[in-house]
């Protein structure tokens, strides 16, 4: 049994006529004939009645007619998949996030994305970097979203967006009532840290940033990521220094002031992906990722919450 089978026999089922059925399928009768009597031969029953007026469908035929369709149907839908996929327009994308990056631009780019490619099923796996890298290399993730990532032979690192950096104040510290915060006043305070875990981390960066400028912090507490960070600030812990996208954070009690520093201080996020994925899907995904691409010096002004 053969697709032209099938075909051949629905459009003669539905014509009732050998004559307009070859018609509508750009052939000549003896061919169409000749299919129709392979198909009966192959299924082991017969499906026409030949009459006076044209042909008639058997009760087997009847049957028939709708599991051809249904198989035509089904056929036409895998096609249909398949060149989406092929398109990276249908099939299934693993995205790894982590981080304050949920509470900025991820969220609008993993909108972007099934917005233009709806037949693509966006499947979110909480990781941090490690977690990440490990389930890219196990093919276990198509992408991730993460920050200050070491450079590796077999992950690709596509820097997105530059944030600035902000400091989260509790409201009752006096230093909430300056407009922006120097960056040296941050050796003056305890500092809630993030995320513990994996080296390098943002800790790291801070830290540098801070050498740098000449003093070491005074880290007291160490916790998994901004919304626990910003969550100590509320209790009154110390300050936080957390990315831009991490200031749409709101709880009560703490508001959110730029970090003043020349140069001007500032944090990375970037995709990452395996090398040499040819994946559609991927394409796709990194298509609509890089029309978010905002690679910029930080700009001043406040951000109160």
């Amino acid at each position: 049994m053969e697709l032209r089978h099938l075909k051949s026999f629905v459009a003669v089922a539905e014509e009732l006529s050998i004559g307009r059925a070859a018609l509508r399928l750009h052939i000549s009768q003896p061919p169409l004939t000749r299919q129709i009597q392979q198909l009966e031969e192959s299924i082991g029953a017969q499906l026409l009645l030949r009459t006076a007026r044209g042909v008639e469908l058997t009760e087997a035929g009847k049957l028939f007619l709708d599991e051809a369709r249904n198989i035509l149907a089904l056929t036409e839908l895998a096609a249909e998949r398949t060149q989406q996929a092929g398109q990276g327009k249908f099939g299934r994308i693993d995205v790894g996030i982590f981080g304050s990056g949920i509470f900025g631009i991820i969220p609008k780019m993993l909108l972007a994305f099934r917005q233009a490619y709806p037949g693509v099923n966006v499947v979110l796996h909480s990781m941090n970097k490690g977690e990440q890298v490990a389930a890219l290399r196990e093919r276990r993730l198509t992408v991730g979203f993460n920050r200050l990532l070491q450079e590796t032979p077999d992950i690709v690192s596509e820097l997105i967006v530059t944030e600035n950096l902000y400091l989260a104040i509790n409201r009752n510290d006096p230093l909430s009532k300056e407009r922006e915060i120097p960056w040296r006043e941050i050796g003056h305070h305890p500092l809630v840290a993030f995320p513990s875990g994996s080296r390098p981390s943002f800790i790291d960066h801070i830290c540098e940033l801070c050498r740098e400028d000449g003093f070491q912090p005074t880290i007291v507490q160490e916790v998994g990521d901004a919304v626990n960070g910003v969550a100590l600030v509320a209790s009154g812990f110390g300050i936080c220094i957390v990315p831009e996208s991490a200031t749409n954070l709101k709880l009560p009690g703490v508001v959110y002031r730029p970090l003043r520093r020349n140069p001007p201080a500032f944090v990375d996020l970037s995709c990452i992906h395996r090398k040499n994925d040819e994946s559609p899907i991927l394409a796709s995904f990194l298509h609509v990722a890089r029309t978010f691409r905002n690679v910029k010096e930080p700009s001043r002004g406040a951000h109160s919450a």
